[in-house]
């Protein structure tokens, strides 16, 4: 088994790269649909974050409003820091044991990509036999992050969140620019495909 890690700053397209590689056959985990399984109501996470911020944070249905979340920890390193120590510990440990069944199951034959953002910064990398770290420029994420829906202000309170990124492209094995055309990435992708297969 392969194990590819893709991460990159907000906006930059590493989900789009991953969705891609599934596309060749990869199996993709992903990172930040975990982190929202992990805070569900019931959950112990979810418990641990509503006590620190608040029922404010609670749609209708008790579940834990996102975008209310964001706009109080990005901008503000120390309430970000906490909602990561809180989320990560769970997520890594279902990564692991997502990654670990798949050796099972599957051996040597299989490409396994983790999708996650914060890859680098909590050494996930370290296990992977291939980091790739997608980049793209601020204006062009910025642009991503407002045809998603968010606010200037809220789009860039989440990009100022993450800068000095461009520093984990040292740690890369390979850095995919990501400012151009859907079917330029998709070109950049089939090298990287064809880089996996032969490593």
């Amino acid at each position: 088994m392969k194990l590819i890690g893709v991460t990159g700053s907000i906006g930059s397209g590493k989900s789009t790269v991953a969705s891609l590689l599934a596309e060749k056959g990869a199996i993709v985990v992903d990172a930040d649909k975990i982190a929202r399984e992990v805070i569900e109501p019931g959950k112990p996470a979810w418990s641990q974050v509503v006590e620190r911020f608040g029922e404010e944070i609670l749609n209708p249905d008790r579940t834990i409003n996102r975008r209310k979340l964001g706009n109080i920890v990005f901008g503000n390193p120390s309430e970000l820091e906490l909602l990561n120590s809180i989320i990560h510990p769970p997520v890594i440990e279902e990564i692991d044991g997502i990654v670990e069944q798949a050796e099972k199951e599957f051996g040597d034959g299989k490409v396994v990509v983790i999708d996650a953002p914060l890859l680098i910064e909590v050494g996930l990398h370290k296990t992977c036999d291939l980091t790739v770290v997608v980049t793209a420029d601020k204006d062009i994420r910025l642009g991503r992050l407002l045809s998603q829906g968010l606010s200037k202000k809220e789009a860039e309170s989440r990009i100022n969140a993450q800068e000095g990124k461009e520093r984990l492209e040292r740690e890369a094995d390979v850095v995919i620019q990501n400012n151009d055309t859907l079917s330029e990435l998709k070109e950049k992708v089939d090298s990287l495909w064809e880089q996996i297969s032969q490593t």
